[in-house]
């Protein structure tokens, strides 16, 4: 798996408490980030889940998933604290992962990922600073709506752009996405299969679900699962994508007469519903986790944070982002 390293624990490291093991190998990992890993499971000795004063005995072996180039937790990355900032301090806030085929940041909500009208800065443009040697600009090869945020992948070559372009358009990727919305779903889990389009009005583009046969419409498809919930007010669903139309998990939410928190185009509400108080009426939709094939081989499966407004709401209701289930 590329950007998972698997080693062996050494005769000399015998009886080594796993956090003292992490100091010695990954000096840069803060303790609460490494809390963080373990809780979800994402380091593992010999396949099982452990904790931070687990002894570790020769000849075991340790799962170390990619880190962040630096640790984040001091840092909550938001569209405020970028203003006033060069774009390669920007970009190397944003950046969780890199190798010499990818970079793979956690996009802030609010920042665009491409141009558009009266937008002076975005990702795309930002990259322009990370040219290499041979002048190549890092690449595009897949977009976030620019108030959702999360997992970013970049290519760093033409070739590496090339491999994951067609990973997504083949399907070969698993996108898993958090959304808090209004009311609980009737079911547990379930799949969501419509027919949108896009409609152009004054306001800007707008999809919205339509009869099989209307003309420019595409199938869409996506599946969620209900994580937990707050009284009938609220729930948080992990929600997954297997096509890839322009606001499909909004449109769905919406369309299952659930919308996404603080979704602007999408969400609409009788008089006798009320956001709780203390949630910001913000986009409250997160890429959470990626896993996509490598273009040198392996799978690559990144997980990004949670933006600070969404952090925000988890803690007033009482959501533990570790108890996800994530495998």
């Amino acid at each position: 798996m590329v950007g998972v390293e698997i080693k062996q624990v050494s005769v000399d490291e015998n009886g080594m408490r796993l956090d003292r093991w992490f100091k010695v190998h990954y000096p840069r990992v803060g303790f609460g980030y490494l809390q963080k890993l373990l809780r979800s499971g994402q380091i593992r000795v010999d396949g099982g889940r452990v904790k931070t004063d687990t002894r570790l005995l020769m000849g075991q072996v340790v799962r170390v998933p990619p880190f962040p180039v630096d640790d984040k937790e001091s840092f909550p990355i938001t569209d405020k604290t970028l203003r006033g900032q060069d774009d390669e301090t920007v970009l190397k806030k944003m950046l969780l992962y890199e190798d010499p085929k990818i970079f793979v940041f956690n996009k802030p909500a609010g920042l665009a990922v491409q141009g558009g009208s009266g937008l002076t800065r975005h990702v795309d443009s930002m990259l322009e600073v990370w040219r290499n040697k041979k002048g190549e600009k890092p690449r595009l090869v897949h977009r976030l709506d620019r108030e959702t945020s999360g997992v970013l992948i970049v290519a760093r070559s033409r070739s590496a752009a090339q491999a994951l372009t067609a990973a997504f358009r083949e399907r070969e990727t698993k996108k898993t996405y958090w959304a808090l919305v209004r009311g609980v779903p009737k079911k547990k889990q379930d799949k969501i299969s419509t027919w949108v389009v896009k409609d152009i009005t004054a306001q800007g583009d707008k999809m919205r679900v339509c009869e099989h046969g209307e003309p420019d419409s595409n199938h869409a498809v996506s599946y969620y699962r209900v994580l937990d919930t707050r009284g009938r007010a609220l729930s948080w669903l992990e929600m997954e994508p297997y096509t890839g139309r322009t606001h499909q998990l909004r449109v769905h939410a919406a369309h299952m007469d659930h919308p996404i928190i603080g979704d602007s185009k999408y969400f609409f509400s009788d008089s006798n519903w009320a956001l709780p108080g203390g949630i910001q009426n913000r986009l409250h939709l997160h890429a959470r986790r990626i896993r996509i094939p490598h273009p040198s081989g392996g799978v690559l499966d990144i997980i990004a944070p949670l933006p600070p407004h969404m952090v925000q709401s988890f803690n007033l209701l009482a959501f533990n982002e570790d108890d996800d289930n994530t495998q």
